[in-house]
Order: C-alpha cells, then sequence, then structure tokens
C-alpha cells in the first residue's frame, strides 16, 4: 500500500520516540499523525551521520498525488538502530535515583489530592463530573464512585440506584438555577430539570444527617410507616440549607415541585419497605416552617399560585366529602373503558371519543375503578387578637384533601401552609361581572397552636431554666410581681389572675359529669383602676385567649350560631368566642354591660363548660372549657363600701356564684400612696417612651419600682404553658378538717351578714386554687401551704365583699387565715396606716385644718402588732418599707412621726 511519505513517517517516529518519557527504542504502532498546525518536518539524518549513504538514497522527484512505493531495495533500511536518536532528553526524565517506590496507602494519597486538584480546577471552569457535585464530602473519597453507588443501592434497596457500570447514567443538569429564559413553572416541568429535582430530592431524602449522624428523613419515613399514616414533614430551612435551588423553585412553583416531591418520596418509601404499597398508593410531603408568615388581609394578585403560609381560627368546617381524583369512563356503545383521566381542582376532565368505536358519547363514570380521594371546606380567619382596632377580622376558605381532612375543629387556632388558588365563582361573576375569581388556599400542611405543640417546641434549655426557676422558694411572689408589671399596686388582683391563668385540674367521676379546673375571676371597682388593662395583659399572655366586650357581645356571639353553609346549603353551626377559647381564657370587658339574656347564656358554659345547641334541627353540645375573666363597673360608678357587693352591682346571685374570686377594688385617698403611684407612672412613661436612651432610663428611680424579682416575660409565658399541660398535681394529702371546718364557718357569717352567700362551689373554688398554687411550684401533690394560700385568697375574697362594718369583725374573726404567708413588714406597715389615719381623723375634728405631721404612739403600735402575733416590731424600723413611706422612728420620745 502507499502513503505520503514512508520515509518522512519513519523520521516522525524517530522524532517523537525523542520527545515522549513513555516510549522504548525498539518500534511502535503509532496510529495518531500529529497535530495540522505544527511546523514541516526536517530530516536531521544526513546532519547526524554525515553523506556516507547519500548515494543509496532515491532522489527522485515524490509525486504527491500518487504517492511512493515503500517496496524495493533497501526498504530495511528504514528501520536500522541510530543510537544517536534512540536515546530520552535528560530533560524532565525522572532517573529513579531520589524517588523510592509507593506504597499502597502513600499512593492513594497522592491519587486523593490529584482528584481535589482536578475537582477545584474543574469547578472553576464549570465541568464538575455528576459524582462530585453532590459528594462534597472527602472521606467518601475514599471508595471509588462505582463502589459508592452499589453500597448506597444495597443499603437502600432502591432499584433506581443499582445499577451497572456499563449502564449510562442520565445526562444531569449541572447548573440547574440557569432557567435558559423559561419562567420557573416552565423550568421545572421540562423533562431535565423535572429529572434533575427529582433525583436530587431524593438524595436529600436519604442522606441528610443531624449533628449527631443520624438520617433524619430515615428515622421520619419509618415512624410514618409504623403508623400507617401518608404524610411526610419537610423542614424548608433545612432543604434550603441543602439544596438552595429547590428551595427557591418551591415557593415559586409549588404545584409542581410537590408533584415531584411526592414521587421521589413515594419511590424512596417503597425502595425501604416495598410492600407499604399494599396499604397505601402515594405519599404526600408536607413543607413546614416556611421563613415568611402572611396575614389574611395581606394576601393580593401577587400571591396567586404562590406557596404561602398564614395563620388564624377555624370558624366553619363542612363535611368529609369524596372527590374525583383518577376517572375511567365507559362507552355504552361498544363496552369499551376510557381512561384513566385525572380530574384537577379547576375544571372538569371531559372525554372527547371513544378510541374503539369512534363514538363522542355521552360516556358513563366506571363507579368501580374510578379513584377519589377525601375532600374538606373550612373557613380561617384571622385571629382576635390580631386584628387591628377598627377594623373587621377577614376569613379565607382552605381545602384540605387526603390525609389532612378533619384535622382541625371549629375553634382551633391553627398554621396553614398552601397554595394560594383562583377559581371560577358564578356568584362573584354575577354581581361584578365576568373577570373576577374568587380565592381559596389549597392546603398543604396543617399544624394547630395547642399547649401540646407548644410544650414540644420549647427547647432544652428552656426545660432547664424552667426546672431552676421552681427551685426558688418565693417563686409564686417572683410570678405575681411579673403580672403586668407596668402596674402599680394591686397585690390581691394580680395573685388571682396567676393562678386563673395556671388553672386547676378538671375531674371526671365516673363518667357521669364533669369538674371543671378552671378558675374564674370578677374584677369590680372604682373606675381607673387598671380593670381593662389587666384584661389586655392577659390576653397577650395567656396561651390561647379571645376578648371581647359586653356591649359588643350577644347571646349568639359568645355561644354559637347557625348559618346556611354556602357549599352544600346545609345549616352549619358557626363558633362563638366561648367555643373558639376552648383551653383557653375568654376575657369579657364591660361585663354589667350585657343583656340579661345574653348572661344568662353564659351560666351552662362558666360551669359545666358546655353549650348546648338545638336550632334548625340541629341538637349538639360544644366544648367551651375556658376560664373566664370579666370586668365590671359598679352601679353609681364609683363602690360604696357601705352596701354589699350584690347591692353595689347589677348581677344576680346565680351568676356571682359561679365566680371562684370576687375582686374589689377602691380607689382610696392615701398621700404617701399616691405620690408613689404618680412617681411609678412617670417613670413607667420615661422608660418607655420610643425615643428613650439608656441615658435616661438610668435617672428612673428604682426604689418605686423594683424589678429584682421578676421574671421575663418570655420565660413567665413558657412557665405557665409548661405547668398547665406537664403538671398535675393530686389531692390526698391536704387538710380535708381544715376544709371543712373553714366552709362550716363561712356559712354562718354569710347567713348573718347577708352578703354573697356561701355554697358548696366555693369548696370546689379553695380545691381548684390550692390545685393552681401547687402548678406554681411544678409539685405533684397538693401541700398544706397550697390549701393555706387558697384559703387566705378565698377569705379575702368574700370579705372584700362585706360592708365596711361587718369587714372589720371578720377580719378579726379570721385573722389567723388572712395572714398567711404574709410579709410581717407588709402587715405592720398596714397598722400603722391604720393608726395614722385615726390619729388624721382625730386632729382634724378637734383643731381643724391640715397637718404636715402626724405622730403615734410606739405602745399603741405595739399592741396592735401583737394581736397579729407580731411581737417584735425593731427590724421595721430599719425595713426600706418603712422608711419609703417616710416614717421615721423618736427612740428617746417613743414616737413614730410620718411627714405628710
Amino acid at each position: 500500500y502507499k502513503v505520503r511519505s514512508r520515509r518522512n513517517a519513519r523520521n516522525c517516529i524517530m522524532a517523537d520516540d525523542v520527545s515522549s518519557p513513555f516510549s522504548s527504542s525498539g518500534g511502535l504502532d503509532v496510529t495518531s499523525s500529529p497535530g495540522r498546525d505544527l511546523p514541516p518536518f526536517q530530516d536531521e539524518t544526513e546532519e547526524i551521520l554525515g553523506d556516507g549513504n547519500e548515494n543509496e538514497v532515491e532522489n527522485a522527484p515524490i509525486d504527491e498525488q500518487e504517492g511512493e512505493e515503500l517496496f524495493g531495495e533497501g526498504m530495511e533500511r528504514d528501520y536500522r538502530p541510530i543510537a544517536e536518536l534512540d536515546v530520552y532528553e535528560e530533560e524532565g526524565l525522572d532517573k529513579g535515583d531520589d524517588f523510592s517506590e509507593l506504597s499502597p496507602g502513600a499512593r492513594r494519597e497522592a491519587e486523593m489530592e490529584m482528584r481535589r486538584r482536578d475537582r477545584a480546577d474543574r469547578a472553576a471552569r464549570g465541568r464538575m463530573r455528576r459524582g462530585l457535585l453532590y459528594d462534597d464530602d472527602e472521606d467518601d473519597d475514599l471508595e471509588p464512585p462505582t463502589r459508592r453507588r452499589r453500597v448506597a443501592g444495597r443499603d437502600d434497596r432502591d432499584r433506581d440506584m443499582v445499577m451497572d457500570e456499563d449502564e449510562e447514567l442520565p445526562e444531569a443538569i449541572e447548573n440547574l438555577e440557569d432557567m435558559k429564559g423559561h419562567s420557573v413553572r416552565e423550568w421545572v416541568s421540562l423533562a431535565g430539570p423535572r429529572l434533575e429535582v427529582k433525583t436530587r430530592f431524593k438524595l436529600f431524602l436519604k442522606t441528610f444527617v443531624d449533628s449527631n449522624g443520624q438520617s433524619v428523613y430515615r428515622e421520619k419515613i419509618r415512624q410514618m410507616v409504623e403508623s400507617n399514616k401518608q404524610s411526610l414533614v419537610i423542614d424548608y430551612n433545612v432543604l434550603a440549607t441543602e439544596y438552595q435551588v429547590i428551595a427557591y423553585f418551591l415557593p415559586e412553583a409549588p404545584t409542581e415541585m410537590l408533584k415531584i416531591f411526592d414521587e421521589s418520596a413515594w419511590e424512596v418509601v417503597l425502595g425501604l419497605y416495598p410492600n407499604y404499597s399494599r396499604i397505601h398508593n402515594h405519599v404526600y410531603v408536607r413543607i413546614a416552617e416556611l421563613p415568611l408568615m402572611e396575614d389574611l388581609r395581606s394576601l393580593r394578585q401577587l400571591h396567586l399560585n404562590q406557596l404561602i403560609r398564614t395563620s388564624g381560627v377555624i370558624t366553619m368546617t363542612t363535611g368529609v366529602l369524596p372527590q374525583l381524583n383518577m376517572i375511567k369512563f365507559d362507552c355504552p356503545k361498544c363496552g369499551f373503558i376510557l381512561g384513566p383521566f385525572y380530574q384537577s381542582q379547576n375544571q372538569e376532565i371531559k372525554p372527547g371519543s371513544c378510541p374503539e368505536c369512534q363514538s363522542n358519547g355521552p360516556f358513563e363514570i366506571n363507579l368501580e375503578q374510578t379513584m377519589y380521594q377525601n375532600y374538606q371546606r373550612v373557613t380561617i380567619q384571622e385571629s382576635p387578637g390580631k386584628v387591628s382596632a377598627g377594623r373587621l377580622p377577614r376569613s379565607k376558605d382552605a381545602i384540605l384533601l387526603a390525609d389532612l381532612v378533619d384535622c382541625c375543629k371549629p375553634g382551633d387556632e391553627i398554621e396553614l401552609t398552601g397554595v394560594y388558588h383562583n377559581n371560577y365563582d358564578g356568584s362573584l361573576n354575577t354581581a361584578n361581572g365576568f373577570p373576577v375569581f374568587a380565592t381559596v388556599i389549597e392546603a398543604n400542611y396543617v399544624s394547630k397552636r395547642d399547649d401540646k405543640l407548644a410544650v414540644s417546641s420549647l427547647t432544652d434549655d428552656d426545660h432547664r431554666s424552667i426546672i431552676a426557676l421552681s427551685k426558688d422558694e418565693r417563686i409564686a411572689d417572683r410570678i405575681v410581681a411579673s403580672i403586668a408589671p407596668s402596674i402599680y399596686g394591686h397585690d390581691d388582683m394580680k395573685r388571682a389572675l396567676a393562678l386563673a391563668m395556671f388553672g386547676g385540674e378538671a375531674k371526671d367521676p365516673g363518667g357521669k359529669h364533669q369538674l371543671r379546673g378552671d378558675i374564674n375571676v370578677l374584677l369590680c371597682g372604682d373606675p381607673g383602676t387598671a380593670k381593662s388593662q389587666f384584661l389586655k395583659y392577659v390576653e397577650k399572655t395567656a396561651p390561647r385567649a379571645v376578648f371581647t366586650t359586653g356591649q359588643g357581645a350577644s347571646a349568639v356571639g359568645l355561644t354559637a350560631f347557625v348559618q346556611r353553609s354556602p357549599v352544600t346549603k346545609e345549616w352549619t353551626l358557626e363558633a362563638g368566642a366561648l367555643v373558639l377559647a376552648d383551653k383557653g381564657v375568654c376575657l369579657i370587658d364591660e361585663f354589667d354591660k350585657m343583656n340579661d339574656q345574653d348572661r344568662t347564656s353564659i351560666h351552662e358554659a362558666m360551669e359545666q363548660q358546655s353549650i348546648s345547641i338545638s336550632k334548625a334541627g340541629i341538637v349538639t353540645s360544644l366544648q367551651a372549657r375556658c376560664c373566664i375573666l370579666a370586668a365590671a363597673n359598679p352601679i353609681g360608678g364609683r363602690y360604696d363600701p357601705t352596701m354589699t357587693f350584690a347591692d353595689n352591682v347589677d348581677l344576680t346571685e346565680p351568676i356571682l356564684s359561679r365566680f371562684d374570686i370576687l375582686c374589689v377594688v377602691r380607689d382610696t385617698v392615701d398621700a404617701v400612696e399616691d405620690e408613689r403611684l404618680a412617681r411609678f407612672v412617670v417613670n413607667s412613661h420615661v422608660r418607655h417612651h420610643p425615643a428613650a436612651t439608656d441615658g435616661d432610663c438610668e435617672q428612673v428611680d428604682e426604689s418605686v419600682s423594683p424589678s429584682d424579682n421578676r421574671i421575663p416575660q418570655d420565660l413567665l409565658k413558657k412557665y405557665i404553658i409548661y405547668a398547665r399541660e406537664k403538671v398535675h398535681p393530686k389531692l390526698h394529702r391536704m387538710d380535708q378538717d381544715k376544709v371543712a371546718q373553714l366552709y362550716a364557718q363561712l356559712r354562718r357569717e354569710s347567713m348573718a351578714t347577708g352578703s354573697v352567700p356561701i355554697t358548696v362551689r366555693h369548696i370546689e373554688s379553695i380545691i381548684r386554687l390550692a390545685e393552681a398554687h401547687a402548678k406554681m411550684h411544678l409539685r405533684e401533690f397538693v401541700l398544706d401551704e397550697d390549701v393555706n394560700m387558697a384559703i387566705r385568697i378565698v377569705l379575702e375574697s368574700f370579705i372584700d365583699t362585706q360592708k365596711y362594718a361587718v369587714m372589720r369583725n371578720m377580719r378579726k374573726a379570721f385573722g389567723r387565715y388572712l395572714t398567711y404567708r404574709r410579709d410581717n413588714d407588709e402587715l405592720l406597715l398596714f397598722i400603722l396606716k391604720q393608726l395614722v389615719q385615726d390619729q388624721l381623723v382625730y386632729q382634724r375634728s378637734r383643731f381643724g385644718g391640715e397637718l404636715d405631721v402626724v405622730e403615734v404612739q410606739e405602745s399603741d403600735f405595739v399592741d396592735r402588732a401583737k394581736q397579729i402575733n407580731v411581737h417584735n416590731v425593731v427590724s421595721f424600723y430599719d425595713s426600706p418599707m418603712f422608711k419609703t413611706n417616710r416614717f421615721i422612728y423618736e427612740h428617746k420620745r417613743r414616737l413614730i412621726v410620718q411627714t405628710v
């Protein structure tokens, strides 16, 4: 055969041998030609060997078109050895003297180093291969990629991961965020990006581990399979940290992405548990902890077809209905089965013609092979505490599908994550014209905000802080001091509200009737004593609170009302304030302004904690397990101490007996206390001014408002939630004889005075208050000190409702109960103020005018102190409470002097 130049080919081989360090002196089979951009080869043989063999070489010109005859005389000379040419160049050649043979470990490390170098180089040029895109862990480089793929496939038992070396992987999209001009919804609908998203999400489910090295979602899948559920909850924040591109695509194209997630999760579940398809045929991925929370009233056109997260209260739910999911039709003419057709939420799917007989229908639904899914429609309304003043709460319809149905009921406060859709509504188009659409939220994940979830959300640090706080002996006093810290004084009201927020224990003896554990409190007193402010504070602090006013509340607004459902045209129940506050607190301001008919509607809710409905053919009973905190004003505007409580307040005895604590607040005139109150108010305004600086806060007088014993409000909320859910004190250690004797004594006094009657409900009140006081200390048993504190609170509530003349006698009769756990300094200060007031009245009546200095004999003060079993008053003279109230003790004259 002929080539262009046999001799030049020989020379090319020799030149290559010189430049290549891997060639030998023997002949080589070279199949590739030199590059076209190289300069033409020059024969250097004559320069090296001279002209000795010049006559033997044919000097005839070469015909490039026909080539040269390679066979002939002297053709073997082309392969003669040439010692000068058959050698390696010294430059760049490893001689082997300076290097030792590599061990297998050293060779593996060298290969790993070269692999890292190649990875960095390819990543910089954007040409990283598929395996390196996901295997970022350096420890995984110890195994070859094929080995890793086989091990992962064996562990997962996933058929997609088990493949031979010769089987070709689908082409990966390295830059998934480069959408090439498409929108997100169009991009993830294409086959390539869809497959890439699916592969990455499957890898995320299989390989994501926590800080302890445990596989998070394999454990979640195991728990889901054990309970035969269909929902797999994925934390969005975790997904965003691992795969930012997928987390970016998800809110923008939620419908398409969730379908891909569901398919990926189903394949992973089948890979781990192949027989799970016998129980369910689908798994739903639920997205939790979406970072941005939207209000219902802020949803706009921007949010259409986006994944959103919102919160509110469920006000109405429909029944669970079957919805078409996958339809098959029967052709009545030929009997052919058409389908399957997958039904969407917006429009009905209808077949065109029968592929067997070309008939255009009508077709009948094949009821046996058609598949359905659960469907429920709920109405979510803005939480009452989040609605701005003067605005009506907005509501929105939400659709619950599959296993989300019946996950919430009216009155539940929920967080909803779903897709914000618009759909055609004929009624809207009739009223507003055609281009108007109704909006609905297709739910993806629903979580209830109840106490159990709140307790589960507490961290280990929160648990340690709560337990450490409960070991403080004065924890009850610290909690009372932390209630409404911006309100001066009123310790009795603060203690009552604190006990109401902790609550007692509900009982159900024999399953016959339920005994409530919630504590009802009525605040009544003069105007300007912060009654409404106390209710507003409880609304912000209690785990679940509903606020309403007596003037703006009706009977059906408090309990429940019946209306016709717009979807099913059936009569449905709408929850009222008491039902919405189930397992929480219902706050009613201006309680005395309610109509008598409306007020009687809550009698059943306050004692039996249920609301019976018999309207429009609906006969049912709703749960209203809430404590009621009410505030009322006296009849004449101010409380008259010369009359009983029943004469001061326009409330009937049946409803008064349902309140465990009656707090009477009087606005008394006290020069020293009034000055301290004024200083406290001024300091509060200075401290909480929007433009206040640290320097302004340092000038505040801390002696008026000490904050050493207060608990931070966030920790106090967590403490209340933990105590309500985790602590259930028992009663078998309480002193029953003491309660029985007190009840008999109270009955006698109530009959003699004619004030608020004492009933059996007051015994239950003492028990509930004792349980709540034990919860404050996180105790499992009710002790004597809890019972004594409960008796003291009930007695104070009862005595404060009496006439002024009767009150002093009752305080003496029940003095041993009223002084329990009271600080001696507080008792002595109270006695001293009474002596000062008596001295002022005496001086005014005898001499007239106002006095600047009041003097009290020490002997009178000591005698009054002995009546309450306080025999040492010397330490009281040195206490801060004695000095801050402008008292001076003159030892020589044996007088106590106060500057008024």
